[in-house]
C-alpha cells in the first residue's frame, strides 16, 4: 500500500515521532528504525518523518538526545555486565564443589538487576515525555505573554500617533489665527485731502 498522506503535521504527531526516535535511540536502534515505526502509524513514508525530523523537531529534543544517548551506553554497560556475570556463573557452575543450592542466590540477583534496570529505564523514559511536555505548556505561556505586550505597545503606539496629529492640527489653527490678526494691524492708512492740496491721514 502506498502511503500519500499530505497534510500537516499536528503536536500529537510531532511527540509520537519524538519519543519513537529517543526510545529507539536509547535501546540502540537507528532512527531509520524508529522513522519507519512512526509512518506505519501515521500513514507515512519514512522519508517523510526523516525529514520531519531533521527539519523541525530535533532542534527540540537536543537534552532528551543526549539523555537517550547516555541510557544507551549505559544499557550496553549494563549488557556487558550482564554477559559477563553470566559467563562468571556458567564457569562456576561447571566447578564441582559448589552445589547447586549454592547457584541460586546469584541467579536470583542477576534476575532482580535487569528487571531493576528495566523498571528505572521505563521511569526515566516517562519523566523524560512529562518534562518535555512542562516545557513545550512554559514556551507557550511565553509566548502568549510576548503576543499580549506587543498589543499593548501598538496600542500605546496608536493612542500617541492620534494625539500627535491632534497637538498638529491645534498648532495649524493658532498659526492661521496668528496670521489673521496681523494682517488686520497692517492695513492700510486713509487719508483726505485739505483746501491747501495738502494730504492728512484720518485717525481710525
Amino acid at each position: 500500500m502506498v502511503k500519500v498522506r499530505q497534510d500537516a503535521w499536528s503536536h500529537e504527531d510531532d511527540l509520537l515521532l519524538a519519543e519513537t526516535v529517543l526510545r529507539h535511540i536509547r535501546e540502540g536502534s537507528t532512527q531509520l528504525n524508529a522513522f519507519e515505526e512512526v509512518g506505519d502509524q501515521l500513514n507515512r513514508t519514512a522519508a517523510a518523518c526523516g525529514f520531519r525530523w531533521n527539519a523541525e523537531v530535533r532542534q527540540n529534543y537536543e537534552k532528551a538526545i543526549d539523555l537517550a544517548k547516555r541510557q544507551r551506553k549505559q544499557r550496553k554497560q549494563a549488557e556487558k555486565h550482564k554477559l559477563k556475570e553470566t559467563s562468571n556463573l556458567k564457569t562456576v557452575q561447571r566447578k564441582p564443589t559448589y552445589t547447586s543450592t549454592q547457584e541460586h542466590p546469584s541467579i536470583d540477583s542477576i534476575i532482580a538487576q535487569l528487571q531493576k534496570l528495566k523498571s528505572n529505564d521505563i521511569r526515566m523514559s516517562t519523566q523524560e515525555v512529562e518534562k518535555l511536555k512542562e516545557e513545550n505548556e512554559r514556551l507557550k505561556g511565553e509566548k502568549d505573554t510576548l503576543e499580549r505586550e506587543l498589543e499593548k505597545m501598538h496600542n500605546e503606539y496608536q493612542s500617541l500617533q492620534e494625539d500627535y496629529q491632534t497637538f498638529i492640527s491645534i498648532m495649524e489653527r493658532a498659526r492661521k489665527m496668528v496670521v489673521l490678526d496681523d494682517d488686520s494691524s497692517l492695513s492700510s492708512p486713509t487719508f483726505k485731502m485739505e483746501k491747501n492740496g495738502n494730504l492728512q491721514q484720518i485717525a481710525k
